[in-house]
């Protein structure tokens, strides 16, 4: 397996967190996400600012974020946000890089996450890319069910490059794949990435990838292998979207994914001692 040998890693506790069954008290997230800033992750998808009647989990992202202290990471901080009053609020933050939004190209799906359409929710991506670009951030878009969808709704691979070249026209250089409910599969994965990466070489494509035990690693050298270098995940492979409507895939498990890049020699930023701490600290949160 030839690969560049450096990939970006973003942790995803936000992702973990959101649909988890009980509140994590306000100060046990503060202690999570700190020690995860030490890991040496380079992007923290930390919280979101969405409604808290949708996302109940989320709601104290402000609390959360008034206590985080960047003074000593070079791991850069991202939010989710569904609208543009999310955003408004994103950008009056100096701690946060990255806004991020959950596009979704099942109509269903966008409508049960983000309360919008698809139509919409371009004419929101366009007014958060034109936020961003006055407020110095910068705007992840995820194409959301990118690998298809469980509702019947239309999907094919033209529908995925069609809205990547849409969002590249609006000036935004890093989309991320999500394999939203875990239903691709590798060669999907493969053939996709391979794909965007090729069409759309002044994009940066990650990918955002669901799975479980027995299927992670082939998804992983999947996007590996066409050229992905920035891969989502969670510690302990906890998450996924509560809005979703069927029995949740968890994150790609991020220990897995380092300890793979460990194995192939691929160069990753994480402190071991840091990153053993923060598993400890998430197997209290995150018990069952």
């Amino acid at each position: 397996m030839m690969v560049d040998k450096k990939v970006k890693l973003v942790e995803c506790p936000r992702d973990a967190m959101q649909g988890w069954p009980v509140f994590i008290p306000t100060a046990e997230k503060i202690i999570y996400l700190q020690s995860l800033l030490n890991v040496g992750f380079h992007t923290l998808d930390f919280g979101s600012f969405v409604s808290p009647r949708a996302i109940p989990q989320m709601a104290d992202t402000n609390d959360v974020l008034a206590q985080l202290d960047l003074s000593q990471t070079q791991t850069k901080l991202l939010a989710i946000v569904a609208n543009e009053r999310g955003a408004e609020a994103a950008c009056a933050s100096e701690k946060i890089r990255y806004l991020g939004f959950p596009f979704s190209i099942s109509e269903t799906f966008q409508q049960r996450n983000t309360n919008a359409g698809i139509g919409e929710s371009l004419q929101r991506v366009t007014k958060i890319q034109e936020m961003c670009v006055a407020h110095n951030k910068e705007l992840v878009v995820y194409i959301s069910m990118g690998f298809g969808n469980p509702y019947g709704d239309v999907y094919n691979t033209d529908i995925v490059f069609d809205w990547v070249d849409n969002m590249a026209s609006l000036g935004i250089h890093i989309i991320s794949l999500a394999d939203t409910v875990g239903m691709a599969t590798a060669e999907e994965v493969a053939n996709i990435t391979q794909n965007v990466i090729k069409k759309f070489p002044a994009v940066e494509c990650g990918v955002h990838l669901h799975a479980e035990a027995h299927n992670w690693q082939p998804k992983f050298d999947a996007a590996l292998n066409a050229g992905c270098r920035r891969f989502d995940g969670a510690l302990k492979g906890i998450g996924g979207c509560p809005m979703a409507g069927n029995d949740l895939v968890g994150n790609m498990n991020m220990e897995n994914m380092i300890a793979r890049c460990e194995a192939l020699n691929i160069e990753s930023d994480i402190d071991k001692t840091a990153l053993q701490s923060s598993l400890e600290i998430a197997g209290h949160i995150f018990h069952s």
